[in-house]
């Protein structure tokens, strides 16, 4: 940090939407200044209005915003009232963007070296192929081995987290002096996201520029940050130092967000599970699984690719199994095969002691009523064209359970158990918030009174304290109904929270199995270990556990 004049500096600024002749103050008169140098976070829910604000840094405002008052200065240039020509030469040799979805943000049907290039060429007027030896210097710098197979690769052909390394690259072309990173590793797993960001701030610090991160997650501002803002319905509600902000918040809204993020807050309980005594009978037994694909257009011993190798697991009434690991693990496969919509290539799968392995679609379609799945995306697991009422009492109409005021009955009470107004039954998806719609698809999976629940990424989708507010949920109607979770999950931090058993895959291998308890606090795997460490925010809620 220098004497110099702040690189951001923002002076009551307010950002506004008009909508249908309405006007909606999206930020409201938010001040604070970057310096040369620093990293900050800025941390805020759906609707914060943290992107809003990134949005007007870049002068990437829709047509329908508008800056209603306030300064707003990027490195000496006021961007308040600038021109278009003005906001995109700044955009380009002064601020640089990591965009937060890497399949969005590359162009499917370009070569990786393409669009690298493109940003060269645009950031200096330099025309191919001079700017070829840049490009692969980029690839390099971002981290990526073997620059020139990267840079003849299209986005489809990389990992997540080698596109993410590609929009850094990018995002470096024009080398500016701030970098927005927006939610740039949300999608990623821990240990990825750890890389990645471990790299990005190594750059930062190379090149001596700031870099300010828009993110949900307080992990990732408590590790990265020299300094937190938080944001509420526009408004700046709390800034300072990481260690002052997370470990004594001063504002009501701050404590809310620590109390709900897994990483911060106090542990939930998960309902105590029913002993398990010798005599008693796994609701569900995977027994030895293995699943091997015939990959296509592949000859030879790399034709087949294993998903699973000899995976074993029970799972008791009352009990939640937690199935941890990264992308490519296993983790969806395992579930995929608990439901019956895939058969393993060696093992056996058994429902009560049932062996239910080679049962066809119809055979194990009633017992499909015993186990039912919550899915990832609360946006894309309900039909649009449906009522939540519809939605709801779809498998009992497919099940032929109930009809005409015992549906109407039923619905009303499945809403109630997931803490919704019966109102809402008449209403469409579209008019309810991603933790209410991930409340209707729970509602749904226990329409037909299943013994067992399959959670896939149940609230990786969504807010901290949504995530909370389902997880309570869970945790509330396991311990009335006595109901069994298989959860699967890359967040360690709402695992320890909730589970009772964990497995831990990597590459469709079992590494580690046992009660949470031991897995967490006396990980023996060494992968487990990493996993476990690359937990963000794990280095501040220790310091803070230390401190109480």
């Amino acid at each position: 940090m220098t004497d110099s004049p702040p690189l951001i500096d923002i002076r009551h600024l307010s950002v506004a939407y008009r909508f249908d002749g309405q006007i909606n103050k999206a930020v409201r008169s938010v001040s604070f200044q970057v310096a040369s140098g620093e990293t900050v976070a800025i941390v805020g829910e759906s609707g914060s209005g943290k992107s809003t604000l990134a949005n007007a840094i870049l002068g990437l405002l829709p047509d329908n915003a508008r800056i209603t008052g306030g300064e707003l200065q990027v490195d000496g240039h006021d961007l308040s009232h600038a021109s278009e020509r003005e906001k995109r030469r700044v955009r380009g040799s002064v601020i640089g963007l990591v965009p937060q979805d890497p399949m969005v943000s590359l162009n499917p049907t370009l070569r990786i070296g393409r669009q690298i290039a493109e940003a060269l060429i645009l950031a200096n007027g330099r025309r191919y192929p001079a700017v070829d030896a840049d490009v692969l210097e980029l690839l390099q710098q971002v981290g990526l081995d073997k620059p020139m197979l990267r840079a003849r690769q299209y986005p489809h052909e990389l990992s997540g987290g080698m596109r993410q390394r590609v929009l850094i690259a990018i995002a470096l072309a024009g080398n500016p002096r701030l970098i927005i990173a927006d939610e740039p590793t949300s999608a990623l797993d821990v240990t990825v996201q750890r890389k990645i960001l471990d790299h990005l701030q190594r750059l930062v610090a190379e090149r001596g520029i700031s870099l300010l991160i828009i993110t949900h997650d307080l992990g990732v501002a408590a590790d990265r940050a020299d300094r937190v803002l938080v944001m509420k319905s526009g408004e700046l509600v709390e800034q300072g130092a990481p260690q002052h902000i997370l470990i004594n918040p001063a504002h009501a809204y701050t404590r809310a967000l620590i109390a709900a993020a897994p990483a911060f807050g106090q542990r939930k309980s998960p309902a105590a599970p029913r002993a398990v005594s010798s005599n008693d009978t796994p609701l569900l037994t995977l027994s030895n699984i293995g699943k091997t694909y015939r990959l296509p257009y592949v000859k030879g011993e790399d034709a087949d690719f294993q998903a699973l190798q000899d995976v074993n697991f029970k799972v008791y009434p009352g009990q939640t199994l937690a199935i941890v690991g990264e992308s490519g693990s296993g983790k969806s496969t395992a579930l995929r095969i608990a439901l019956g919509l895939e058969k393993p290539t060696s093992g056996r799968v058994l429902l009560e002691g049932r062996d239910v392995t080679d049962l066809g679609w119809r055979e194990f379609r009633p017992l499909r009523r015993r186990i039912q799945l919550v899915q990832q995306n609360p946006f894309a697991a309900l039909d649009p064209r449906f009522t939540l009422f519809e939605s709801i009492v779809e498998p009992l109409v497919s099940f032929g359970l109930l009809k005409g005021r015992e549906l109407e009955q039923a619905a009303r009470q499945l809403i109630e158990r997931v803490h919704l107004p019966v109102a809402y039954l008449d209403r469409l998806p579209r008019e309810l918030s991603g933790g209410q719609r991930q409340r209707v698809a729970i509602a749904r999976a226990l329409a037909l009174k299943p013994d067992l629940l399959l959670l896939d990424e149940p609230v990786s989708a969504l807010d901290v304290s949504v995530q909370a507010q389902i997880l309570d949920l869970l945790v509330e109607l396991q311990a009335e109904s006595g109901i069994a979770y298989v959860l699967v999950s890359h967040d360690l931090a709402v695992v320890a929270s909730v589970a009772h058993q964990v497995l831990v895959l990597k590459h469709g291998k079992t590494l580690e199995q046992g009660p949470a308890s031991d897995v967490f606090e006396r990980p023996e795997a060494a992968y487990t270990q990493e996993l476990i460490a690359a937990i963000p925010g794990r280095r501040l809620e220790l310091q803070a556990a230390a401190q109480h």
